[in-house]
């Protein structure tokens, strides 16, 4: 059986794996190690046995915004539905805090729009979002799509606020 939770130390390794054999395919960014540990708070591992199946993490961005970023499934796991049920997690999680607007910079169009999300111009989402930029490989020559899933009743920052 699957139970999804928050990751712990013991598995930075796995998470670090799967993240960055999606990275060598071109399919998403890679992360360091050093990025999953300064940020394990943030992801939810979907595990069997001792086995991570998957992983992602919810990034908060700003006022009522959050980001799924980190969003991978074991090769032979995929379509199986771990990935929208980790999805669905890391939005109870946001929405318990009170999130009401969810995006994610994508390579993988089609899965976040069978989870809700709508394509979005990136140019729409506040600047805050772009202060990591600088570290990605792609920088400055983004080619990954936004996504955003946004709850009833969510008003966008003004950009004095941000």
């Amino acid at each position: 059986m699957v139970e999804y939770r928050k990751a712990t130390f013991s598995e930075v390794e796995a998470i670090h794996r799967l993240c960055n054999h999606y990275a060598t395919l071109g399919l998403m960014l890679p992360r360091s190690r050093n990025s999953i540990y300064e940020n394990l708070r943030d992801y939810v591992v979907a595990v069997e046995g001792n086995n991570v199946l998957g992983c992602g993490a919810l990034h908060f961005v700003w006022d009522r915004l959050a980001e799924v970023r980190s969003l991978a499934v074991e090769p032979s796991k995929v379509k199986t539905g771990i990935g929208r049920e980790i999805v669905r997690h890391l939005e109870k999680s946001g929405i318990e805090k009170g999130t009401q607007m969810f995006f994610t910079l994508t390579y993988q169009p089609g899965f976040f729009s069978k989870c809700g999300y709508e394509e979005s111009d990136k140019e729409k989402l506040p600047q805050k979002v772009w202060k990591e930029c600088v570290y990605c490989p792609q920088y400055p020559y983004c080619n990954e799509l936004a996504f955003v899933k946004v709850l009833p009743g969510y008003q966008a920052p003004t950009n004095k606020t941000i």
